[in-house]
């Protein structure tokens, strides 16, 4: 299983996920956020990696902040009205998109490269990042990271309580205040133990 780190803010952090072998390193652009990554020099450090990860109201400034990030993959927060035209957008670029996917009904089956399976708004007040689970009882259309209170203690009992359908479309894991020493600050230990949790997870 795939292990995406989220929320990098600093050169030793990049390291730390780089070094465990992080299958992919999320940036946040959102200054609201105690993750927000202040300098996007950092995405460049994670290569083909890196995911780029913003909240926004419309497309242009997601496929904006893309390009001046050279983000391979990006994770887009916007109004569901927006969401299908940003992937296109963005997939008209080459970059890939992993699209939160909240667990809540009703929800229009917008395509994706893969999406992140992860705990409700509604749920939270928050998007993403809140540190809580959720029951999985909404899953994506297609191929999805699962995310949502997450550390590597705790995934083999998250992926055998997912029901079996989701399960086989089920890549990997998303993970970012469970592997904090503070807000924003990675702990080495609890990031190589999360992503060695999860590639050894079939």
């Amino acid at each position: 299983m795939m292990a995406k780190v989220c929320g990098l803010t600093s050169a030793a952090d990049v390291a730390a996920a780089l070094d465990a072998g992080a299958d992919l390193l999320g940036f946040l652009q959102h200054p609201a956020s105690p993750r927000h990554c202040l300098d996007l020099g950092l995405v460049r450090l994670a290569g083909d990696r890196a995911v780029l990860v913003l909240v926004a109201d419309a497309a242009e400034p997601v496929l904006a902040l893309a390009r001046r990030a050279g983000a391979a993959w990006v994770q887009p927060y916007l109004p569901a009205s927006e969401r299908a035209r940003a992937v296109a957008l963005l997939r008209a670029e080459g970059r890939r998109v992993l699209l939160p996917w909240p667990d809540e009904p009703d929800q229009a089956a917008t395509g994706a490269d893969l999406y992140l399976w992860e705990t409700s708004p509604r749920a939270t007040g928050l998007l993403g990042g809140s540190g809580q689970g959720h029951p999985m009882a909404f899953a994506p259309p297609g191929p999805f990271l699962l995310g949502g209170g997450l550390d590597g203690a705790v995934l083999g009992a998250r992926l055998a309580q997912m029901p079996p359908g989701p399960r086989g479309r089920c890549r990997g894991f998303d993970a970012a205040s469970r592997l904090e020493s503070a807000p924003g600050r990675k702990d080495p230990a609890l990031v190589t133990t999360f992503v060695r949790h999860a590639h050894d997870l079939e």
